[in-house]
């Protein structure tokens, strides 16, 4: 029954990629297709599968209706849905108008859809209009709100221009602040002692980026410098900012309360610091975070060579701190002037 319910909705293909992760007759798989979590609550009895063959796009008040799937799930429980992001949505209005009318199209529903809906002076007037129809969602914003709800990202498709996901429930749902969509982004960090701080800088992500971090490990690899490959989280103007060094700015509130020193290792995030060995680790802890890391100094390319250009300024750093700041701070500056070094 379930998989012709599939088959006519959403056609074959999609019904055989989801058929790749759940065994769709099983009678604690559930297939359903709705934007209220009122009808995720009447499912009775947790599933090992749900399956939602409506766009999320649809749904008004999305983390409480992910937060609600996942109470119906047991723990390893899988969610399948579907959602269509941004750049699809851009496909499927160029496809169908003409190219001038689709970029008028396009500009005045990025405007109303993508932007009016997340500044907090339109936002009621958006969701007033729209009941929160056919939202505008970065992938990134899409898989992100999911990892915030509980669950962990297990597979992506696109199929006929629609992006379906696999997640699967990893914990219960945590009381822990929604993300803030404002310019300024606040991300924590591990500080001096291992201490957590929270590093200000101008956001160049899609919102919920920052919860894809383990994600983007998993599928991609590092490029020289440490930084992820094809880091879809990143916007488009975001890139642009990041070359420019602009979004780390508001870092100088850090510098001005203490929490960084001009000069010193990068302040990173405990996954990111996962990567790094137990000896660096322990090092990181007797040193103060920097704007300028040893990095524009060195120009290591591979995470090893990261970690050891880290270790040698620690070293370093705690025999002679002056002099090796000043050192590393006029090495640094002479690469980013005269060979380019750019933040990516």
């Amino acid at each position: 029954m379930n998989n012709r319910i599939i088959i006519e909705e959403q056609g074959e293909k999609a019904y055989l990629y989801l058929s790749k992760y759940i065994s769709i007759e099983n009678d604690d798989v559930e297939v359903i297709k709705t934007t209220n979590k009122f009808n995720i609550r009447k499912i009775t009895g947790e599933k090992s599968a749900i399956v939602n063959l409506n766009k999320v796009n649809d749904i008004n008040k999305m983390n409480d209706f992910f937060k609600v799937v996942n109470e119906k799930l047991n723990v390893g429980g899988v969610f399948v849905g579907c959602v269509e992001t941004k750049g699809e949505r851009r496909r499927r209005i160029f496809k169908k108008y003409p190219i001038g009318i689709a970029q008028v199209y396009y500009l005045f529903d990025f405007i109303f859809k993508r932007v009016f809906s997340k500044l907090w002076v339109t936002k009621w007037f958006y969701f007033f209009v729209t009941a929160g129809r056919n939202q505008v969602l970065s992938r990134a914003e899409a898989l992100g709100r999911l990892v915030y709800c509980g669950f962990e990202v297990v597979d992506e498709c696109e199929i006929d221009n629609i992006n379906y996901f696999v997640v699967k429930k990893v914990k219960e749902v945590e009381c822990v602040k929604e993300p803030r969509f404002s310019i300024l982004f606040k991300m924590s960090r591990v500080g001096k002692y291992g201490k957590p701080i929270t590093v200000y800088k101008i956001r160049t992500m899609h919102p919920y980026a920052e919860y894809l971090q383990s994600y983007i490990y998993k599928i991609n690899d590092l490029q020289p410098g440490g930084k992820f490959k094809n880091d879809f989280r990143v916007t488009t103007w975001g890139k642009v900012l990041r070359r420019l060094w602009i979004d780390e700015v508001p870092m100088l509130i850090n510098l001005f309360r203490g929490q960084l020193k001009f000069v010193g290792v990068r302040p990173l995030s405990k996954q990111y610091l996962s990567l790094y060995s137990e000896e660096l680790k322990e090092k990181r802890k007797e040193v103060k975070p920097g704007l300028v890391p040893p990095y524009y100094a060195d120009m290591p390319s591979t995470l090893d060579e990261i970690m050891e250009s880290e270790l040698q300024y620690i070293n370093a750093y705690n025999k002679h701190s002056l002099i090796t700041d000043v050192k590393y701070f006029f090495r640094a500056t002479s690469n980013i002037i005269v060979n380019g070094a750019r933040s990516n």
